[in-house]
C-alpha cells in the first residue's frame, strides 16, 4: 500500500460518508463552473439501466482526468462513481423539480426496484470498474406521505428521489443487496478497487476477499 490519499470527483456527501468508513484519506476534486457535469448523465434512447450507469461512470472518470491535469494536482487516485434506480428498463434519475419527485415515488410505491451503483478507481493508466445491483421493496406509499416526503427536500438529488438514510427508510419494507450501494458507493466493491490500487484502507492487512 503505496498511496496515502484518493481523488473523489463527487459532490455527494453521502459518498464522502462512506469513504471516511473505510478509513480512506481523500481530497474533493469537483467540476469547474464551465463543466457541465449533468450532461453526463443525461439518458439514451433505449438505454438499459446497468449501460446507463456503467457509461456515466466512465464518463465522470474521463472528466476527472481531464480536471486533474488541467489543475496540475499532484497525481494520485481517482475515484468516481454513479447510481441510478430502475424498473425493468425505465431508469429513474434525479428529480427535477416536486411534481416529477412526486410520480416517481408513486412508481416507487408498493413495489421491487433495482438501485445500480457504479464504481470506478482509476490509478495511472489502469481503470477499474465495478457494478453492484440491489434491490428494494417499498411499502405502499399514501399521497400524504409523498407530499410530505416531497416538501421535505429530501428527495431532490438523489437517484430515484429518495435517500435509504433519509426519512423514507421506515417505508422500506426489505432490501436484497448492499445498503451502502444503496446510498451511492458500494462499500465491498470500492475496498477491492481501492486494494488493487495500492490505496490503504481501514482493512489493508486484512482486505475483503472476492464475492463467490
Amino acid at each position: 500500500m503505496t498511496d496515502t490519499f484518493v481523488y473523489l470527483a463527487s459532490a455527494s456527501p453521502r459518498r464522502a460518508q462512506l469513504l471516511q468508513q473505510l478509513g480512506v484519506r481523500f481530497e474533493p476534486l469537483l467540476p469547474d463552473a464551465s463543466e457541465d457535469s449533468e450532461a453526463l448523465e443525461a439518458l439514451r434512447p433505449g438505454e438499459g439501466a446497468d449501460d446507463y450507469v456503467r457509461r456515466v461512470t466512465r464518463a465522470k472518470l474521463a472528466a476527472a482526468r481531464q480536471r486533474l491535469q488541467r489543475r496540475g494536482l499532484p497525481r494520485a487516485p481517482l475515484l468516481c462513481a454513479d447510481t441510478a434506480v430502475a424498473i425493468g428498463r425505465t431508469i429513474f434519475g434525479k428529480p427535477v423539480d416536486p411534481e416529477h419527485a412526486a410520480a416517481m415515488l408513486a412508481r416507487l410505491s408498493g413495489r421491487w426496484h433495482r438501485v445500480i451503483s457504479g464504481v470506478a478507481v482509476a490509478e495511472g493508466a489502469r481503470t477499474q470498474l465495478a457494478i453492484n445491483v440491489s434491490r428494494v421493496r417499498f411499502a405502499r406509499l399514501p399521497r400524504a406521505t409523498i407530499d410530505t416526503y416531497v416538501a421535505s427536500g429530501e428527495p431532490f438529488g438523489k437517484a430515484g428521489a429518495y435517500a435509504i438514510q433519509g426519512a423514507l427508510a421506515g417505508c422500506i419494507e426489505r432490501i436484497d443487496g448492499s445498503h451502502s450501494g444503496i446510498m451511492g458507493l458500494p462499500l465491498f466493491e470500492t475496498a477491492q478497487l481501492l486494494h488493487r490500487a495500492g490505496v490503504a484502507t481501514a482493512l489493508t492487512s486484512n482486505p475483503p476477499t472476492e464475492k463467490r
